[in-house]
């Protein structure tokens, strides 16, 4: 008889719910994984594990309806198993989301690679984790993330063509931070709008928690407008640069959640808004760059609609990045992903107008936008 048994650090996933995905209240009791995955609404997940290059990394593919799922590689240094694999379930659903928001042709996956990127990465590394990419056989589609770069996602070229996000050179539209700060900041003055009747941000204060290579090119485009910076960042040499390019104050993460401000800005690692902090903000606006802002959707998102904030939901505006990528998936022009960003201006209007009739948070109502076009679509796709 043929006896399955399935590693302790990965029992947990049979009781998970999406609210457990959203905190730290993962059980470890059970080993029912399909039933963590129904709850979940996750088509697959993949374990891939290379001894001789130290790869330890996770696939987890949300939703394909409208397409192949399409979500980037992110090298972290997770203190647990269970912390990497919850951060691919909660990204991979967010990117269904932000696909379907945006209106493009694409699903939404996500990988994690446990380890140090700093320390741990390579070459054959990469291109092991590209062969595993190839085995799904064009289901998932990676490309660059946190701990991840361009000349890495060369390496997984090597080994598979399901990746985008290479460099211009190769034809790809190379780095698409920059993509993802116009949106951002697209979204932003659609927030100003609704939180001050006009979109200036000329004077505007705004706090950004995070200026990597997204948080540093939202600076350009809030200096060159002339608002008021405040950053804060790991980086001590990136934050002494934006003293001296923008003039911007430099802060602690910890104070820039009492800062006064007309902007918060969220532009590092998610769970930002949380029981600690929502009650602190001082601000009008959150409006950030950041993946999975709102620990809890319902409790946090309620929280700001309660103290009057405008919330951006993330995955609606930091989807200029994906746009990016997909225009280089279907064809590369610069000029038409930068177009389509510009509609994160509208979008994110609909969605707060779409709050505001339903009287529900803007997180809820951003879902339930991107859900009715995955149905709508289940209904073309009901025949050949």
């Amino acid at each position: 008889m043929l006896k399955l048994i399935f590693p302790k650090s990965l029992a947990y996933l049979c009781t998970l719910k999406m609210a457990d995905i959203q905190t730290q209240h993962l059980s470890a009791t059970q080993f029912d994984l399909f039933a963590g995955l129904e709850s979940t609404q996750h088509e697959q997940i993949v374990f891939c594990q290379d001894h001789a290059t130290g790869l330890k990394a996770i696939i987890a593919v949300h939703n394909t309806v409208l397409g192949p799922g399409l979500g980037g590689t992110r090298m972290w240094h997770y203190a647990s198993e269970k912390d990497a694999v919850r951060d691919a379930l909660r990204l991979s659903r967010g990117m269904t989301y932000k696909a379907s928001v945006a209106g493009l042709n694409l699903g939404g996956a996500k990988a994690v690679i446990i380890g140090d990127p700093k320390t741990m990465k390579s070459e054959a590394l990469m291109r092991k984790f590209g062969r595993f990419v190839e085995n799904l056989n064009g289901k998932y589609i990676t490309a660059e993330d946190v701990g991840t770069t361009t000349k890495d996602m060369e390496y997984v070229n090597m080994e598979t063509d399901h990746v985008v996000g290479l460099p211009e050179s190769m034809g790809g539209g190379g780095d698409p931070s920059p993509v993802t700060a116009y949106g951002t900041y697209m979204g932003m003055k659609a927030s100003a709008k609704k939180a001050w009747g006009n979109d200036s941000l000329s004077g505007k204060s705004v706090a950004i928690m995070g200026i990597g290579k997204v948080g540093w090119h939202l600076c350009e485009y809030l200096h060159k407008e002339g608002a008021k910076l405040y950053v804060s960042d790991i980086n001590d040499s990136v934050l002494q640069k934006a003293t001296q390019e923008f003039g911007a104050i430099v802060v602690s993460s910890e104070d820039m959640i009492d800062l006064s401000v007309d902007i918060f800005a969220p532009c590092a690692l998610g769970g930002i808004l949380n029981d600690d902090t929502v009650g602190r903000l001082k601000c009008q606006i959150v409006a950030g760059a950041a993946n999975n802002q709102l620990e809890d959707e319902t409790i946090h998102g309620d929280a700001l609609k309660a103290k009057g904030i405008v919330y951006a939901p993330d995955f609606v505006i930091n989807a200029g990045g994906l746009i990016n990528v997909y225009s280089e998936y279907t064809g590369y022009v610069r000029e038409r992903a930068l177009a389509q960003t510009e509609h994160i201006y509208t979008t994110i209007l609909d969605i707060i107008n779409m709050s505001d009739a339903m009287n529900i948070n803007n997180q809820q109502a951003a879902i339930r936008h991107a859900e009715k076009r995955i149905q709508d679509m289940m209904l073309v796709h009901s025949t050949f």
